[in-house]
């Protein structure tokens, strides 16, 4: 099974998650699962985080804090990411030494090359199509993704309204993995162990 899928989690963790969790990383297509959650006092997402750990170490799935890495190092996850807002990325990448860092770059050549510059280990570019996460999130098109595929030899991560009819274009295009939530998590037909089937 080809790990291509950077899973994120949904905005708000319920008592089940961690059973649908369990129940999605079987299906082992899963490469990185990131925790990102907003407005939540530190206490509850490190006890989120460390139940989450405990999921992703038993599957062998890379763990990503979104923007916090001192929780990273905290729990020892695999990494963190960070979008633009986000930084110093430099104290980031200096703070998780030999730690995943992950950089969104939207649609920009200009904040992709900043990024390899500071040594980040995936780019992360998108929307790409419209996002119930990021419903605003800057607009990316596939030109982007041909010119990191000539030009970056990082790992490029691809985000944004991706689900199992539109994934493939962007892997053709360059991507090695296809970030999504919403369709596994809020999937109006499908159980989260279903959904994640599609991705394949």
């Amino acid at each position: 099974m080809k790990k291509l899928v950077y899973l994120i989690s949904p905005d708000k963790i319920n008592k089940n998650f961690y059973t649908d969790l369990n129940k999605v990383l079987i299906f082992k297509n899963v490469k990185f699962f990131q925790l990102r959650l907003k407005n939540i006092k530190a206490n509850n997402l490190l006890k989120i985080a460390r139940k989450i750990k405990k999921i992703t170490t038993k599957h062998k799935v890379k763990f990503i804090i979104n923007d916090n890495f001192i929780l990273a190092n905290k729990i020892r996850a695999d990494g963190c990411h960070m979008g633009q807002l986000d930084g110093p990325f430099r104290v980031a990448r200096n703070k998780l030494n030999n730690k995943i860092l992950g950089i969104t770059c939207h649609n920009s050549k200009v904040l992709a090359k900043n990024a390899i510059k500071i040594k980040a280990d995936y780019l992360a570019f998108g929307s790409f199509f419209k996002s119930k996460l990021k419903p605003n999130g800057k607009k990316a098109n596939l030109s982007i993704l041909r010119w990191a595929k000539k030009n970056i030899k990082k790992p490029i991560v691809v985000i944004g309204g991706i689900n199992q009819l539109n994934y493939k274009i962007l892997i053709k295009a360059g991507a090695k993995y296809i970030a999504i939530s919403s369709v596994i998590w809020d999937n109006p037909r499908l159980k989260p162990e279903l959904a994640i089937k599609k991705f394949k």
